[in-house]
C-alpha cells in the first residue's frame, strides 16, 4: 500500500514515514500543496495524510481540490486544531477521518488501516487465496496452516498481488504501490522480491500460485 505525507515541517514528516514504513507502506513526502495535487493526479495512492497548514494553499483548499478533480484516494486530516468547527470544516472539504496533534503512534496506524480498508483498495483484515492466508492486523503469512516468515517489503508485495488475484499485475503497478517515489526503476529489485516470493510460497509444494505472465507481468492465481 502507497501512502502520501502532506506536512511542512521535516521532522514531523519523517517520523511519520518512518513508522508507516515499519508497518509495510510505501510512503512519499510532499511539503507543499501544490506538490500533493501534482502527486496524487499521478499515482494512484491508498491514503493520503493530509495536514491542514501548509506554506501555499491549505490542507482544506487541498482537500477540496482533490474532491473536485475526481480523485477518490481516502484523505486523514492531520492537524494540531482541535475545535469541533475547524474539525468539520476538514470533513466538510472531504477528508474521510482526521487526527490532532500530538497522537500516538498506535491511532495513527489504526486509523491509516481503518482509512485504506474503506478506500479503493477496501478489504478484510484477512486476504486468503486458495490454502494462502495473508493476516493484515498480525502481519502474517500462513499456507496450508503454516506460517512462513516474510519480510515486511514481500508482505506489502504479497498484500497487493492478493488484493488483485487472480488478475495479473504489471510491473509499473507492483512499483506504483508498493515502492515510493525514490525507487530506480533500472533495477531488477521487483523480480528479485518475486522470486523470494515464490521460494517462501511455492517451494516444494505441487500447487504454484505465483506465475510470470510473459509480456504483462506477474499473477497469484492457478496455473492456466
Amino acid at each position: 500500500m502507497r501512502i502520501v505525507i502532506v506536512e511542512d515541517e521535516h521532522k514531523v514528516a519523517s517520523f511519520i514515514a518512518r513508522a508507516l514504513r515499519e508497518e509495510t507502506y510505501a510512503v512519499d513526502v510532499a511539503e507543499t500543496g501544490k506538490k500533493a495535487l501534482d502527486l496524487a493526479s499521478e499515482v494512484a495512492y491508498d491514503a493520503i495524510l493530509l495536514d491542514i497548514r501548509l506554506p501555499d494553499l491549505s490542507g482544506i483548499e487541498v482537500c477540496r481540490e482533490l474532491c473536485q478533480s475526481g480523485i477518490k484516494t481516502p484523505i486523514l486530516m492531520v492537524t494540531a486544531r482541535s475545535l469541533v468547527e475547524q474539525r468539520v470544516e476538514g470533513l466538510d472539504a472531504g477528508a474521510d477521518d482526521y487526527i490532532t496533534k500530538p497522537f500516538a503512534l498506535a491511532e495513527l496506524r489504526a486509523r491509516v488501516q481503518a482509512l485504506i480498508r474503506r478506500g479503493p483498495h477496501r478489504g478484510d483484515s484477512k486476504l486468503n487465496y486458495a490454502d494462502l492466508e495473508l493476516d493484515r492486523g498480525r502481519r502474517r503469512v500462513r499456507r496450508g496452516g503454516t506460517v512462513i516468515p516474510i519480510t515486511s517489503k514481500e508482505f506489502a508485495l504479497l498484500e497487493f498481488m492478493l488484493i488483485r488475484a487472480p488478475e495479473p499485475v504489471t510491473r509499473s503497478e507492483i512499483i506504483e504501490h508498493v515502492w515510493d517515489s525514490h525507487f530506480d526503476s533500472e533495477t531488477n529489485l521487483v523480480e528479485v522480491y518475486i522470486n523470494r516470493l515464490r521460494q517462501k510460497i511455492d517451494e516444494h509444494r505441487s500447487v504454484k500460485l505465483i506465475h510470470t505472465i510473459r509480456g504483462v507481468g506477474y499473477r497469484l492465481g492457478p496455473s492456466e
